[in-house]
């Protein structure tokens, strides 16, 4: 069976480590499901005519995803090539949580995680969707506990994911 877990992200090496300890668990518990992976960031688009008729997705994805996260992410599809169906990045462009609830149903979320350390690597215009997640009545979003050491020598680099 196939279902769809939302990884709220900003799209850091950091945010990653979510994806890894709920995968870990899932492998642990020796779940045979496939998951399709949605990694989520909230994008604010502005006011500008010009920005919402020529602004893609693809645009916004090179300002604020960097090739390192897509990088880390293919490593992780690799390691768990049993649960993972596909990987996918989105961003929550509404500011109303009926919006966001919306979003949720029409992804056909199954599972919602989050990252119990607030995002420091948000980019101009981005927002963090875990409020929103919070307060979401359709599904019952999980906090994941998440610690940065002070030093990581690898920290920020792509040899962070093996960590």
């Amino acid at each position: 069976m196939i279902k769809t877990i939302l990884i709220a992200t900003d799209f850091s090496l950091e945010s990653l480590d979510v994806l890894k300890k709920v995968l870990k668990n899932k492998t642990e518990q020796n779940d045979e499901n496939q998951y399709n992976i949605l990694f989520v960031s909230g994008y604010d688009m502005g006011d500008s005519i010009r920005d919402l008729l020529f602004t893609t997705k693809s645009t916004i994805f090179g300002k604020i995803r960097s090739q390192e996260f897509c990088d880390a992410y293919s490593i992780i599809n690799n390691k768990y090539p049993n649960l993972i169906n596909k990987i996918t990045c989105d961003i929550f462009t509404g500011s109303f949580q009926r919006t966001f609830n919306s979003y949720i149903e029409t992804a056909g979320i199954d599972e919602a995680y989050f990252s119990s350390v607030k995002s420091k690597n948000l980019s101009k215009g981005q927002f963090d969707v875990t409020p929103y997640l919070k307060k979401c009545k359709n599904i019952n979003a999980i906090e994941v506990l998440t610690q940065t050491p002070e030093f990581v020598p690898e920290k920020g680099r792509l040899a962070e994911v093996f960590l």
